[in-house]
């Protein structure tokens, strides 16, 4: 009788072969789980990121927003300054103007006062020098050497007849006597 070969593997090749198998299904097993996880990751990565984009442009909005409010009420501020200041000089000018006016006015109403007054004291003079005449004439004084007097000194004068109307008083009318004291005490003034 002839031997025959048998086909069948051995056991223990067969259980080889399906470690084989086994490890080569975990092997891909693994590397798909890997693959998926970094995909997982990859695209958490990517939301995170992009998460992250949108609050750095939403940030730079609202920086942006707040800078052009802040310029805006800076531009407001300088104008509301530059108003003021406008106004300010305008109100100035305004006060110089009136204050010139005002000297103006002052120096007018001053030499008008003035020019009043000497002719005021011019009248009153003559109106005591005819009234010190009168009181001299009434008295018996010459009015030639009166009018001399009068005329070398004008203040003198006036209170030398006031120094002699008490006592002319007598001899001249009450009428004449307070005219020529009022006139006198207002050239002494």
């Amino acid at each position: 009788m002839a031997t025959r070969k048998t086909t069948k593997k051995s056991e223990l090749a067969q259980a080889g072969e399906h470690l084989s198998t086994a490890a080569k299904e975990v092997g891909t097993a693994v590397t798909n789980r890997i693959e998926a996880f970094g995909d997982a990751m990859s695209a958490g990565m990517k939301r995170a990121r992009k998460t992250v984009e949108n609050q750095r442009d939403d940030a730079k909005a609202q920086v942006g927003k707040l800078v052009k409010m802040a310029e805006a009420q800076v531009k407001k501020a300088q104008a509301q300054l530059h108003k003021a200041s406008t106004s300010a000089q305008k109100s100035v000018q305004a006060a110089e103007k009136k204050l010139e006016a005002t000297k103006r006015s002052t120096g007018r109403k001053l030499s008008a006062l003035q020019t009043s007054a000497e002719r005021k004291a011019k009248a009153l003079q003559k109106a005591v020098e005819k009234e010190a005449a009168a009181l001299k004439k009434a008295a018996g004084m010459k009015p030639k050497a009166a009018a001399k007097k009068a005329g070398a000194r004008k203040a003198p004068v006036a209170k030398k007849a006031v120094a002699k109307a008490p006592v002319a008083k007598k001899a001249a009318p009450r009428r004449a006597a307070a005219p020529a004291k009022q006139a006198a005490k207002k050239a002494a003034k």
